[in-house]
């Protein structure tokens, strides 16, 4: 699974977040970031409201929390999210004997990112693209 800080990094640089069924994130308060929730139309779904969209957990009585601020969750986008993400600036993904390489087009040149999981890798190259 992506890495929190990796996901923040994202996030703050630019890669904007649609809520969806099936998505995953987590709570940006202390104790609660290693919890990881997946939205779902019984579980936790997206409700709008004059001030904005929040979290809300329907039907969950062993939690007190009723509903969190979109602002105040972060999103863990999957491997075919950043897949796509990355649009025509992805070259290729490459598997190595130390994990996975992910080539794509950063301005003119092309760039390399990789990690030994592949939905990190992606992740990086998505944060070189949205860098550049």
């Amino acid at each position: 699974m992506l890495p929190l800080e990796l996901a923040r990094d994202l996030s703050a640089a630019g890669m904007a977040w649609v809520p969806s069924a099936g998505d995953r994130f987590v709570i940006d308060a202390p104790d609660l970031t290693s919890d990881v929730f997946h939205l779902a139309d019984m579980v936790a779904d997206l409700h709008q409201f004059v001030d904005g969209p929040v979290v809300g957990f329907n039907g969950t009585t062993e939690w007190a929390l009723d509903s969190v601020e979109l602002d105040q969750v972060v999103w863990l986008p999957r491997e075919d999210q950043l897949r796509d993400a990355l649009g025509d600036a992805f070259v290729r993904l490459d598997r190595g004997a130390d994990g996975y390489e992910v080539l794509v087009r950063v301005g003119a040149s092309e760039q390399r990112e990789g990690d030994a999981d592949v939905e990190t890798a992606y992740a990086r190259a998505l944060l070189a693209v949205l860098r550049a």
